[in-house]
């Protein structure tokens, strides 16, 4: 197996070399003592205030971002730094992401910045997997005819992660990203992917998705193991699905918090309203019991078909358009769930490139709020629920909402 300690040193200086990252970017938190007093300051959790409302950031783009956007950027207290981030401008998706990571941390240290981490899906511009997969190309999935195993796309791979050079790999890769003095955490995807029994028996077999399924923890107890205590950790993993025994809120002993996607929707044979209720209450449960929430929810229609899938697939918006009632609506669902460490991002797409409403800051965003008078009451389809200035009432049966600001 190669040693993967000298591989990397070997990236960071090619990387130096070839596309001007400073050695600041990829200081560890040992060796800035500085940006270190500051992250044992908030150790962990973002912050987190219910002056306004509280939100999330999701975002990629494959050039480096303007000065303008990393101001705004700097704004928001949880950001993700997805996948396929600078990797144009700076050689990989791993230089993107701390060279951006860096750049919000100069303006707003306390900003805690997550790194996007696949768990089993192979996407590309990640430097350090390509020289790993050069040198282990027994580490790609395949299935009965020794075919890569591909996503639906036909092209992107997954890594076996039922082999233990492939958990080992997954788990060193992570814990170097998040070394870094300008990273807080992981945020790991595909969670839902490896948990439902069909998505990759229907690939590679029953027994092998079995093998996969035990690689997985194996990785998430070393995860906790390793960074855990130092780390943010949050998964896509909270979803009403029928293959779960409490909608994925059995998994969140793993994590510090879950994001949320694919939610107002209708699934699995329930209505729109009974898939959305069911929803709800998982994530007033897991708020309430501490944990952090980063939902996103998607400000276009569900694309039909989508909904019954894995992903979250949404229609695109115009801002010709009037968004306010969609926006109201979407921040409703948001504000029966909320508890401290809850945050929210309204989004037509993760991509800065292609997103309308990047930048865009709403009206409702900029209105006091206040801390919550108490929990949100439900009657049927109708939830209610008071802040110091505004007053919830939502109606998802009819999928409609009205914020009282006081």
């Amino acid at each position: 197996m190669m040693d993967f300690k000298y591989s990397f040193s070997f990236i960071v200086i090619s990387l130096l070399i070839s596309c001007n990252v400073s050695n600041k970017a990829l200081d560890t938190k040992e060796e800035d003592s500085e940006t270190m007093s500051i992250v044992e300051e908030n150790k962990n959790f973002p912050e987190f205030s219910w002056d306004k409302i509280p939100l999330y950031m999701h975002v990629r783009k494959k050039t480096a971002y303007t000065n303008d956007e990393i101001e705004y950027l700097s704004k928001f207290p949880l950001i993700t730094i997805e996948k396929s981030t600078g990797y144009e401008t700076f050689g990989s998706n791993e230089a993107g992401t701390l060279e951006t990571a860096k750049a919000i941390k100069s303006i707003n240290p306390n900003t805690k910045i997550l790194y996007y981490k696949n768990v089993v899906i192979n996407w590309g511009n990640y430097e350090e997997d390509e020289l790993f997969l050069e040198e282990h190309p027994e580490a790609y999935l395949r299935n009965d005819d020794e075919e890569k195993s591909l996503m639906p796309n036909g092209v992107t791979p997954f890594f076996d992660i039922s082999q233990e050079i492939v958990q080992n790999y997954w788990l060193s890769h992570v814990k170097r990203i998040t070394e870094s003095t300008f990273i807080d955490g992981a945020f790991l995807d595909a969670n839902i992917k490896v948990l439902v029994p069909s998505f990759f028996g229907n690939k590679v077999g029953e027994d092998k998705q079995q093998e996969i399924e035990a690689g997985y923890f194996t990785m998430l107890q070393n995860l906790n193991t390793q960074i855990g205590e130092e780390n943010l950790l949050i998964a896509n993993i909270i979803r009403v699905r029928p293959e779960f025994e409490d909608t994925g809120r059995e998994f969140l002993k793993y994590f510090n918090g879950s994001y949320i996607e694919g939610f107002d929707n209708e699934s699995f044979g329930m209505t729109y309203a009974d898939y959305l209720v069911a929803g709800i209450e998982a994530v007033q449960k897991s708020a309430r019991e501490g944990n952090v929430i980063a939902m996103s929810l998607g400000i276009g229609e569900a694309i039909d078909g989508s909904t019954i899938g894995i992903d979250d697939v949404r229609e695109s918006v115009e801002l010709e358009g009037n968004l306010n009632d969609r926006i109201d609506y979407l921040l409703a669902i948001f504000l029966v769930c909320a508890e401290k460490y809850s945050y929210i991002y309204p989004h037509d797409g993760f991509n800065s490139l292609t997103s309308a409403v990047w930048l865009k800051t709403f009206s409702q965003y900029e209105k006091n709020l206040g801390e919550p008078t108490g929990y949100a009451i439900q009657d049927g389809y109708i939830y209610t629920r008071s802040f110091e200035y505004l007053d919830v009432w939502l109606d998802i049966e009819n999928q409609q909402a009205k914020l009282n600001w006081k």
